[in-house]
């Protein structure tokens, strides 16, 4: 299986950023090689929406990589910097290879997501430089254009953040190609119990030929 070299030591010496709400934002965590490498390998994803991993056709390099995603480093250390303890959260991760007009509204996750991680798998180029489809971290839920800190979905940037009341997200519309992987620690209790299940159902669904 081919390996890709996630860069945990830049993770352990970026410090937590306090606004808009606490989060951590790593450049190039997958770094320049290895993205390539990466990119090229990505499935198909014709349709908008997440995908389980397991209901897409994964090279070994890109299996590996989310394996190694939901392990346990990664999950220690994020413990470590937020203060948390996840050692019991189950983990869901997802795929998102399009970007649909409906897509970036403004919002909060799910109260079930304890964390929320966002890895992002697109080379920098001109698709970025209008800034839509950046993602925005939000002073309030009533307008994009009220961001703190605003990330750039390309280059291996890793982020990070605990959910929250405050933890106001969103993007301008953006319609196009925005890979993107999103990985949670979830919580315990019924919600998340009913997600994680829909989580898995969904990955039984998306397999089905007619769905590409």
């Amino acid at each position: 299986m081919s390996r890709i070299s996630l860069d945990y030591n830049a993770f352990e010496s970026t410090p937590v950023a306090g606004k808009p709400f606490p989060h951590l934002v790593v450049p190039h965590f997958i770094g320049n090689d290895d993205l390539k490498a990466v990119v090229s390998d990505l499935p198909a994803m014709k349709s908008g929406g997440s995908f389980p991993p397991e209901a897409l056709k994964l090279t070994p390099r890109v299996a590996g990589m989310i394996a190694e995603l939901q392990g346990p480093k990664l999950k220690a250390l994020v413990s470590e910097k937020f203060g948390l303890d996840l050692e019991d959260a189950p983990t869901m991760l997802t795929m998102r290879g399009r970007t649909r007009e409906k897509d970036g509204r403004i919002h909060r996750d799910s109260e079930a997501k304890l964390v929320t991680i966002l890895l992002y798998l697109n080379p920098r180029g001109e698709d970025w430089a209008s800034r839509d489809g950046c993602l925005r971290l939000l002073n309030g839920p009533d307008d994009v254009e009220d961001f703190g800190v605003e990330v750039t979905p390309a280059e291996g940037t890793l982020l990070v953040f605990p959910n929250g009341l405050t933890t106001w997200h969103g993007h301008r519309q953006f319609v196009g190609t925005r890979y993107a992987i999103q990985l949670n620690y979830m919580a315990t209790g019924r919600k998340a119990r009913y997600e994680l299940r829909r989580h898995r159902l969904s990955s039984l669904v998306k397999r089905l030929p007619f769905l590409g």
